[in-house]
């Protein structure tokens, strides 16, 4: 079955040259100008990645990204402005995925989307296992995980968060007091061809404090060991 991505920039010539390149290729390709029509299409059908402009008339970037998280955990490449750092930041922090800085070379496109529906189908495999390792439901103190659908129950009521805030307190929990480097986060959750840095750990865990942590600023579950890197705390 043919891939299918959606293509959202207020910038036409751009959007004809990238479905250009993936129609070339086989993929199914949907195109939006502004951000109303992207939520539009991101509802009524089921992508495999969504390539999303910062800068849109309407909804922008940001807003349309922080919208589909509320209902989809398809991966999202910002395309943002060249040197831009706070449209990345604030990207990961309303659950990009990943970004690619204009002006880009098509040829990198090609190869970022292929990575991140790469990496989307092997852990989509690997899910298929997980009945053969884990319970579908799991229960580490306050906290119970659905791990097939992605799911965090904290004392009984469940906590919105963005897929890689799921795999980030997943891959903590299942591993309680193992301290982990921000750079061994960055690699094992984003993957060593994510162009980041380890700020991206970091948003994302200030992130995943705010909905898990009673107190943030003195956290009870996620913690630091300075110098070092982050922890789940058992008790």
């Amino acid at each position: 079955m043919a891939k299918k991505i959606l293509v959202v920039d207020d910038e036409k010539l751009i959007v004809k040259g990238i479905k250009f390149a993936f129609d070339q290729d086989g993929y199914e390709v949907d195109c939006a100008y502004d951000g109303e029509e992207a939520l539009k299409l991101a509802e009524a059908n089921k992508y495999d990645t969504i390539l999303l402009d910062v800068m849109l008339p309407g909804l922008d970037g940001m807003q349309v990204c922080q919208r589909i998280r509320e209902f989809s955990d398809v991966p999202i490449i910002m395309l943002t402005a060249k040197g831009d750092d706070m449209d990345k930041i604030l990207g990961f922090e309303y659950g990009a995925d990943d970004y690619i800085t204009k002006p880009f070379n098509i040829l990198e496109v090609k190869a970022r989307v292929k990575a991140i529906v790469r990496r989307a189908g092997k852990k989509a495999s690997e899910g298929n296992d997980a009945d053969t390792i884990k319970n579908k439901n799991s229960k580490y103190g306050d906290f119970e995980i659905d791990h097939d659908g992605k799911r965090v129950f904290l004392k009984g009521a469940e906590i919105n968060l963005t897929s890689k805030e799921f795999d980030l307190l997943e891959l903590l929990i299942t591993n309680p007091n193992k301290v982990y480097s921000r750079e061994s986060l960055l690699k094992t959750i984003w993957n060593s061809d994510f162009p980041g840095d380890v700020r991206t750990v970091d948003v994302h865990v200030r992130r995943l404090r705010e909905k898990v942590e009673e107190n943030p600023a003195a956290p009870k579950y996620v913690q630091t060991k300075w110098g070092v890197g982050y922890f789940f705390k058992q008790n």
